[in-house]
């Protein structure tokens, strides 16, 4: 099976790279809904703000024979070419096809991709259990991360429960939100809290500037997205935040993204307070979303609390696996 690139995946292509999608998350659920179409096509077509990707796929025919695809990748690459950032891969094979080589091979088409863009670094991440562990292992990724999926559904959350939380508001705070990109005199102290957060910061490697930060919502907003962020001020400072995308519609499961309190301001219950503050914003604007998914840091004992008293539950588990570009197979070995 030859490799192709799909720099303009056709209509026939996306609907390929869908069944893939499917064929893997049947026989292996991880909790999330099942791929849908626009959603399959809003990834392939989408070009995010302040990243660009790369995308393969093997055809089960072979090159020219119309095959249905038997595996696909797609490379995000952040940033300018050559940034300190890694890329980021995500290879999916359908059962049927495995151990055949075609991971591999795409992963070389992958690397190859990396290089050309002058990166150093890939990360990749992969639900515990499955194959996909084993393969990246083989192919020099280490785990730097574990990850908890948790899931909160709305109707299971007393209102007296957001009621309560809300009244115990720790004193000399008060909470600010805003929906999409942040206001201009909040970015600076933003991208100051975004420090807090250490999940990543091992290995990503760069700093949060007010640009980043807005670029952040952009990438959102540009997939029809909406980005609600709740924050906690003292003074001009922004002591603790947390942000939630609400999917196109204001409808079905919406993705909890960062949370963070900076140190100085810890032990006053700020995280769980602007939690808090936004389940009650998203019960008044958007009533249609009825989940809230979540990932957790496996040793950010803290936070894990905090999302259990809300109601949220255990999912999933994933893993974070990076690996340096110099490692990882050429194209054509």
């Amino acid at each position: 099976m030859d490799v192709i690139a799909l720099d303009d995946p056709t209509d026939a292509q996306i609907r390929g790279w869908h069944a893939v999608l499917a064929a893997v998350h049947a026989a292996e659920p991880d909790g999330d809904p099942a791929p849908d179409p626009e959603g399959t096509a809003r990834l392939l077509l989408g070009a995010e703000a302040g990243a660009r990707q790369r995308l393969w796929a093997a055809a089960a025919g072979g090159r020219g024979a119309g095959g249905a695809l038997a595996a696909v990748a797609a490379l995000r690459l952040p940033g300018e070419p050559g940034a300190d950032r890694p890329g980021e891969v995500d290879i999916q094979v359908r059962p049927e096809h495995r151990r055949r080589g075609l991971g591999a091979r795409l992963l070389a088409a992958a690397a190859q991709g990396l290089r050309e863009d002058g990166r150093s670094s890939v990360i990749a991440q992969v639900l515990a259990g499955t194959p996909a562990v084993p393969f990246l292992e083989s192919h020099g990724f280490e785990c730097v991360l574990t990850l908890r999926g948790m899931l909160l559904r709305l109707e299971d959350v007393p209102a007296e429960r957001v009621a309560r939380l809300l009244a115990e508001a720790p004193a000399g705070y008060r909470l600010a939100r805003w929906r999409g990109a942040v206001p201009d005199e909040h970015a600076e102290a933003l991208a100051r809290a975004k420090h807090a957060m250490a999940d990543f910061a091992e290995y990503e490697g760069t700093p949060w500037d007010a640009h980043r930060v807005r670029e952040m919502a952009e990438i959102v907003a540009k997939r029809g997205d909406d980005l609600y962020t709740v924050a906690a001020l003292s003074g001009d400072v922004i002591a603790g935040f947390t942000e939630v995308v609400v999917p196109a519609g204001c409808a079905g499961r919406a993705a909890q993204y960062d949370t963070a309190v900076l140190p100085e301001h810890r032990g006053r219950r700020l995280g769980i307070w602007v939690k808090a503050a936004m389940l009650r914003w998203l019960g008044e604007e958007c009533p249609g979303v009825r989940e809230i998914e979540t990932d957790n840091s496996g040793d950010n004992a803290h936070m894990i609390a905090v999302n259990e008293e809300l109601g949220f539950r255990l999912e999933r588990e994933s893993l974070e696996y990076q690996a340096a570009v110099s490692a990882l197979p050429a194209s054509g070995r």
